[in-house]
């Protein structure tokens, strides 16, 4: 997951490949939720690993359930037969509707103690209409801030079941999935009739719900859509175990994908057509708008298909969440697309039709909304602008946007706070990286040259981590390379010069934050060493053996950027690159510096003869005939011998960042 301050995606071009999906949020919680209601334990597979399911668990584990998380795996020992908890309990519960909703529900009917709250968003999105459902029940709950807002306390219920329970329809359908959730705790001895007032919205929702409560063993009568009875006698009885399914709401982005982006197309494993979630039907939609999806039991095949995409008018009441999505697809078409009745995405997790419209328009697009519809025009190319998309903490527009990468004017996007998207999808960019493509010169690279010992690898990982870039420390490469060579039992001369650069070329090295692993094998601190730097020397002047890593090198230039450190990267390796940095530091300065990291290692070492050292590295290094250590022409250089890190990792950053303006 990236946890960057923003993420910054490079013009994409196309996209091929195959995506699995996560767990879907809106069954994950409702299954955890129900499996804590039965008696004995219940076994839920493939679970979503989110913020939300996690502020669920946690929950749980408050009120004495037994939880064991082992991957996707999580067992559940329930309360069903068990006393529940009398003592007073405070629940955080972030700004997960998905678990505020049917817990504030279950708790208020069962009767206790408890406070519940949230972020401050949470504190803004309304549940009054729930409350007051439960207030009609008899249940004891009061506003412990606003009227009509969380946070809450639920004290002990007197609970009146001898007429039915009103429940608006038309504000959101979490307020009645969890009136039917919480209510079979009550129903043992009659029926229980809940009736919803006005129109009710995001059905699809209420469907996965009656469907899981029959997997939980109640039977809810369903008449029409206005009146749902809870037969007497209702019990939840543990199925054993149960499967989430992939979320039909992810499934939405990659959807709009194939249909927007060149290529062979985008084949999502975890959903397909026969969903029990509503969302599945955005993919009718999408094919409305021009894209071929073909599908099978548990996946989705989507190409392009009419280009550019068709305007359309639809009723989004039965896609409420997917059809956020539409909405950036909607740039693409060849005429305005207006999606109605949509007016709860008011009271999701931001406003989601002014974020939705704001966002848009930094695009360029023209917009216009309502109470409950949204009217978004295409743009057309050279319309594009770049833009710094504020994702108002809400997962769904970040990933929303993210397809505005594929705009046809090859401009960027920013998505900023990109791991919002742990709310439902917390490895969703690197799914979309995983499949998109670009052109070499639309990925950025930062180069960081230097001499040895200035600083510039722990410079570069900062700054890559920052970014949320790939790393890449060439200086490592040519060490790794050493260390294998010698495993081999090749010297590090001209001799064994050919067969140290057909070992070069097929290193399996990679970069894990501060480890570098050679086959899997954690090799940092052999290569680390300093007679790993002098053979790490050895080795980079054999020019068939820098030829071999050239290729290697480039190898690392993957999205979303690169941030490359060592000593040729800017003038040899990237000399493209739109960032060069060279950085200096004076050779006394470098010799302190590496002398107090070798005695924190607890190697004896004497900074005279380490400053010597040094420098007759330098001199080595920029005599050498075969790419000598001088900067770029192009180079911006820094001195560090009087900054700290992170002034360095401060000012290169303002560099970049005055080469990636967005509006």
């Amino acid at each position: 997951m990236f946890s960057t301050a923003f993420l910054d995606l490079p013009p994409l071009q196309g996209a091929s490949g195959t995506v699995t999906l996560p767990g879907s949020k809106s069954i994950s919680n409702r299954v955890l939720l129900l499996s804590a209601l039965c008696q004995g334990t219940t076994v839920v597979h493939d679970l979503l690993d989110s913020d939300d399911t996690r502020v669920m668990l946690a929950a749980l584990r408050q009120l004495g359930c037994g939880v064991e998380v082992a991957g996707t795996t999580v067992t559940i020992t329930g309360l069903g037969g068990r006393t529940w908890p009398t003592e007073a309990i405070a629940f955080f519960m972030g700004n997960a509707g998905t678990a505020m909703r049917p817990l504030t529900a279950a708790l208020a009917v069962q009767g206790g103690d408890f406070t519940l709250k949230g972020v401050p968003r949470m504190h803004e999105r309304p549940i009054g209409d729930l409350v007051d459902a439960l207030r009609e029940l008899g249940c004891a709950i009061d506003y412990l801030g606003n009227e009509g807002f969380p946070p809450l306390h639920i004290g002990q219920p007197a609970l009146k079941l001898d007429k039915p329970i009103p429940v608006r329809g038309d504000v959101s359908s979490q307020f009645l999935t969890a009136l039917l959730m919480a209510l079979p705790l009550a129903a043992q001895d009659r029926a229980i009739t809940i009736e919803v007032v006005g129109e009710l919205i995001s059905k699809p929702y209420i469907e996965i719900t009656l469907n899981l409560l029959a997997r939980f063993g109640i039977a809810v009568e369903r008449q029409g859509w206005a009146r749902f009875v809870i037969p007497a006698g209702s019990r939840y009885q543990s199925p054993g175990s149960i499967h989430v399914e992939a979320d039909a709401s992810s499934a939405s982005y990659f959807i709009a994908l194939g249909a927007i982006a060149q290529g062979e197309g985008i084949r999502i494993q975890g959903v397909g057509a026969n969903s029990i979630q509503g969302d599945i039907r955005f993919m009718d939609a999408a094919a409305q708008m021009g894209a071929h999806i073909t599908s099978g039991p548990n996946w989705l095949e989507v190409q392009r298909g009419a280009w550019p995409l068709k305007g359309i008018t639809l009723d989004c009441n039965h896609i409420p969440d997917a059809a956020m999505t539409l909405a950036v697809m909607a740039l693409f078409a060849d005429g305005p697309t207006t999606l109605r009745n949509i007016a709860s995405w008011r009271v999701k997790e931001t406003d989601r039709i002014a974020a939705m419209a704001a966002e848009s328009r930094k695009l360029g697009a023209t917009v216009e909304e309502g109470p409950d519809w949204i009217t978004l025009h295409p743009l057309k190319p050279s319309q594009w602008q770049r833009a710094s998309i504020h994702t108002y903490d809400d997962h769904r527009v970040a990933m929303c946007f993210s397809l505005a990468a594929f705009n046809p004017d090859q401009v960027p996007v920013r998505i900023e706070d990109p791991q919002c998207v742990a709310k439902t999808f917390p490895d969703y960019f690197e799914a979309l990286f995983s499949v998109a493509h670009t052109a070499a010169a639309n990925i950025p690279v930062i180069c960081i040259d230097g001499p040895t010992a200035s600083g510039k690898g722990t410079l570069a990982s900062r700054v890559a981590s920052a970014l949320g870039y790939h790393y890449l420390d060439s200086g490592a490469l040519y060490r790794v390379t050493a260390h294998a060579a010698l495993q081999v039992g090749l010297t590090l001369e001209a001799a064994d010069e050919t067969a140290i650069a057909e070992l070069a070329r097929r290193l399996p090295v990679r970069f894990e934050g501060e480890q570098v692993l050679l086959g899997g094998m954690d090799v940092t601190d052999a290569i680390r060493s300093e007679q790993g730097g002098m053979n790490a020397s050895k080795v980079s002047v054999l020019p068939a053996v820098r030829q071999a890593l050239v290729q290697l090198q480039h190898s690392f230039q993957r999205l979303p950027g690169l941030l490359a450190d060592g000593r040729d990267m800017g003038t040899v390796i990237f000399p493209n690159a739109p960032l060069k940095v060279f950085l200096t530091a004076s050779a006394a300065q470098r010799a302190e510096r590496r002398h107090k990291q070798l005695i924190l290692k607890g190697i004896s070492a004497n900074i005279d003869t380490l400053r010597a050292d040094l420098q007759a590295r330098d001199a080595r290094d920029m005599s050498r005939s075969v790419a000598p250590l001088l900067p770029a022409q192009d180079a911006l250089q820094l001195d560090n011998s009087s900054l700290t890190i992170e002034a360095s990792v401060e000012q290169v950053m303002v560099w970049w960042q005055s080469r990636q303006v967005f509006g």
